[in-house]
């Protein structure tokens, strides 16, 4: 696969991602560790689904520990601290912090091999578009920060190092073949199983068009979105998929104002011109040919 495919494959991953609003918001009071145990387990029976055809690619699984403490620990780590940064603070508030994953994304990209360092160009990209996340975050009027909420401020920073890490790690064991996915998705359903039987009370879907939500989430954004992603990020353009992440939230928001969900305003128009504006400016740097030494 070509890096240029990689990367589109990357972008699906984002693309997908942004229906994850509008299905969560479908599914009304699911717990969300029993949802992501669902959907993980979904997830990861929709990886093991290729091996039927091709059996030796099942093989993917007899990974070294760390391999499986870096997909695990990314998959599971990430959800299980931000879902206890959002009963921990404000979920505005703690969305906008986790949403620095993709500037650290881009920081943390310019100590792959070959990356030829950090190119201003990706910098200036992922600010305008952290930028375009606080406006569009600010203009729902509820951003206070209130400091009894600091354990969630604390969590929701975490969970954004850990999906850096998790995105730019996965970069260095390139060699580790996509399939192995479907076994880090399958732990994570598991441990988010066991974090439901702790932490929640149990409530099933309320009806046949909820139980289908539960099913595209499994398909899509819980599903094919980390195959696409872990694709992108060991055969693609890592610092501009870390750009075109902040994409993501907006994407959400317009979703969401189709279908009936939010109101439009002034503040989605401005994140749009600038997280779009981030986009074009790391698209350039990505194209710009390195200076020769």
């Amino acid at each position: 696969m070509s890096r240029s495919a990689a990367t589109l494959a990357g972008f699906g991953a984002i693309a997908l991602w942004s229906l994850l609003a509008l299905f969560t918001a479908a599914l009304g009071a699911v717990p969300p560790f029993q949802l992501a145990a669902i959907t993980f387990l979904l997830g990861g029976l929709c990886g093991c689904a290729v091996w039927i055809a091709r059996p030796a690619r099942a093989r993917a699984l007899l990974q070294p520990w760390p391999v499986w403490l870096l997909g695990v620990g990314g998959l599971f780590g990430y959800h299980a601290l931000y879902f206890s940064a959002l009963r921990l603070a404000p979920p505005a508030e703690a969305g906008l912090i986790n949403y620095l994953w993709p500037l650290l994304i881009v920081l943390f990209s310019a100590r792959l091999p070959g990356s030829e360092g950090l190119r201003p160009g990706h910098l200036a990209g992922a600010l305008l578009g952290l930028a375009g996340v606080a406006a569009l975050f600010a203009g729902r009027g509820d951003l206070d920060f209130p400091a009894g909420a600091l354990p969630g401020y604390a969590a929701s920073f975490a969970a954004a190092f850990v999906w850096a890490g998790y995105s730019v790690l996965s970069a260095r064991v390139g060699q580790v073949p996509t399939d192995a996915v479907a076994g880090f998705c399958l732990a994570t359903a598991a441990l988010s199983l066991v974090c439901h039987l702790v932490f929640e009370t149990t409530i099933w879907p309320a009806d046949a068009i909820q139980w289908g939500t539960v099913l595209l989430l499994g398909l899509g954004p819980v599903g094919a979105a980390f195959y696409l992603w872990d694709i992108g990020c060991k055969r693609g353009d890592v610092r501009l998929l870390g750009v075109t992440a902040y994409a993501a939230p907006v994407l959400s928001t317009l979703v969401l104002v189709v279908t009936g969900y939010a109101s439009p305003g002034p503040a989605l128009a401005l994140a749009c011109l600038l997280i779009v504006a981030g986009a074009l400016t790391a698209v350039r740097a990505s194209r710009a040919t390195p200076k020769q030494t």
